[in-house]
């Protein structure tokens, strides 16, 4: 089987690249813009393979996208590619609609033309909003978006699924909860907090940093995604969940701990606009029609994050790059310390 991943040089994108590659006998094409987070470092592993080929390109490029599939022909499409951190699409909202929907409609479009055997559209739990316990969200529940990532996401939902419910187009949707591990950029919570404390720099700490989420290591992900794309039905949606669900603040005392920092260097700033409180998945679905559940638990796989950032500063002074440390002063600089 050959497919065209899109976003494959991303921290999502790249691990499902790597285990296409090393655990299966399929082609991989990597459809990717190399924004920001994108990096090809993160490929290094697999670049060389002859079933692996990288194209340099926009998923909102529509002359871009429809030569890819025509060159291609790939037997399937799993679109990763997206504006994926919330903090910057409040910043500047812009990018995520452009990106998340304009850019997934591009590829649909392209897809329906082309008679695309299966197309994965992945997502996030984010689109459910916030849950009071004990609730966790099924494939069915409401969506409840907050940020204009998370709207901007299930817009893409909607249309993705309205594809296949109009045209035929074989669609899959799946949504995953926080994910962790090797390769993340530094500006999601973990690897952020990893490598401010490698720094004995502060970490900052959203209001009471009692926000819950659900953490699912990286791997885990891309076998759920693997799954679903083998064994999902055609037009239905698919949750992806780590099944440990702990608070910020707990997590970032894991982290200080292992590292051997004081806690002194937590910082709590002003909250997020609009932050969700708590997000939590059933994927108890998946498990049914497809047989997979997380096989990571969180202390050995947080560990195992912490030590490959130990052992790749390298790669993290690379991404590292000026306009991240804009992005950084820019977001966190302006908040008040509580």
């Amino acid at each position: 089987m050959k497919i065209l991943v899109t976003g494959g040089a991303g921290f999502i994108g790249s691990a499902f690249v790597r285990m296409a590659i090393l655990e299966t006998d399929w082609r991989v094409v990597n459809f990717d813009k190399l924004t920001y987070a994108g990096n090809l470092e993160n490929l290094l592993e697999v670049e060389d393979s002859d079933r692996y080929r990288f194209l340099h390109a926009d998923i909102c490029d529509e002359r871009a996208v429809e030569a890819a599939l025509a060159e291609e022909r790939p037997d399937a499409i799993v679109h990763f590619a997206a504006e994926s951190h919330v903090d910057r699409s409040i910043l500047s909202p812009e990018p995520v609609i452009h990106t998340n929907f304009r850019g997934s409609f591009t590829l649909l479009e392209a897809a329906r033309r082309r008679g695309i055997g299966r197309f994965l559209h992945v997502s996030t739990d984010e689109v459910y909003g916030s849950l009071a316990a004990p609730l966790e969200a099924t494939e069915d529940f409401p969506l409840n978006a907050s940020s204009p990532y998370s709207a901007s996401k299930a817009a893409s939902d909607l249309l993705a699924r309205s594809y296949f419910t109009t045209y035929g187009l074989p669609v899959v949707i799946t949504r995953a909860s926080n994910n962790y591990g090797p390769y993340q950029f530094p500006e999601k919570l973990i690897p952020l907090m990893i490598a401010n404390a490698f720094e004995d720099r502060p970490l900052p700490v959203y209001g009471d940093g009692m926000q819950v989420r659900d953490w699912l290591y990286v791997e885990d992900h891309c076998r759920g995604i693997l799954a679903a794309l083998e064994k999902g039905r055609d037009g239905e949606i698919y949750n992806i969940g780590g099944n440990r669900s702990l608070p910020n603040i707990e997590v970032v005392r894991r982290i200080l701990a292992a590292t051997g920092k004081p806690e002194s260097l937590i910082q709590f700033v002003t909250d997020r606009l609009g932050h969700d409180r708590r997000y939590a998945l059933s994927s108890e679905k998946l498990m049914r029609d497809a047989g997979w559940r997380p096989l990571m638990d969180f202390e050995t796989g947080l560990s195992r994050t912490i030590e490959w950032y130990r052992a790749n500063a390298g790669w993290v002074a690379r991404v590292r790059s000026g306009a991240y440390r804009e992005y950084y002063e820019r977001n966190y600089g302006q908040r008040s310390v509580r």
